[in-house]
């Protein structure tokens, strides 16, 4: 059996969305790509055919890998929890102790984590090292730029 991946109901639906754009839309585009290719002659010295079927192999790659994640797919919905304490599902405010800037993450599943977007995976060194702690902690984190103090100023669930 394989090992259960949390995630939010909101990353669920982004994986299932992104599945049916790469089965729909992307992979039927390459195949009439590669067959376009085909059609100008020598397989060995084409490069648009050798870019499409690349471009092939990463989709297919692509579409096994979220067909896994939501095959082991553990949905929590965050509004549910309730607790003063760090876990999956929170959306924190912390509070660089060196620096001051105050930061804002949501921790969810390795699948949905986006840093742009402010989504920070669960198996990420910062989550692991804020798991279980509560509001007013300071943790400090080693990260591979190095060590960084933040104290949790606010966990929020949903």
């Amino acid at each position: 059996m394989s090992e259960k991946v949390p995630m939010t109901k909101e990353g669920q639906a982004r994986l299932r969305e992104e599945l049916k754009k790469l089965r729909e839309t992307e992979l039927p585009q390459v195949i009439k790509d590669i067959a376009t290719a085909r059609e100008h002659g020598d397989l060995k010295e084409n490069a648009e055919y050798h870019a499409a079927r690349e471009r092939q192999g990463m989709i297919v790659a692509r579409i096994s890998h979220i067909e896994g994640s939501l095959n082991r797919a553990e949905v929590i919905d965050p509004s549910k929890i309730k607790s003063s304490k760090v876990q999956f599902g929170a959306q924190l405010v912390l509070s660089n102790v060196d620096t001051g800037d105050e930061i804002k993450y949501q921790i969810v599943g390795p699948d949905e984590s986006n840093l742009d977007e402010g989504r920070i995976s669960v198996a990420s060194p910062l989550a692991k090292a804020l798991l279980g702690h509560v509001v007013g902690d300071e943790v400090t984190v080693k990260l591979p730029v190095g060590s960084r103090n933040y104290e949790i100023l606010d966990i929020r669930f949903g």
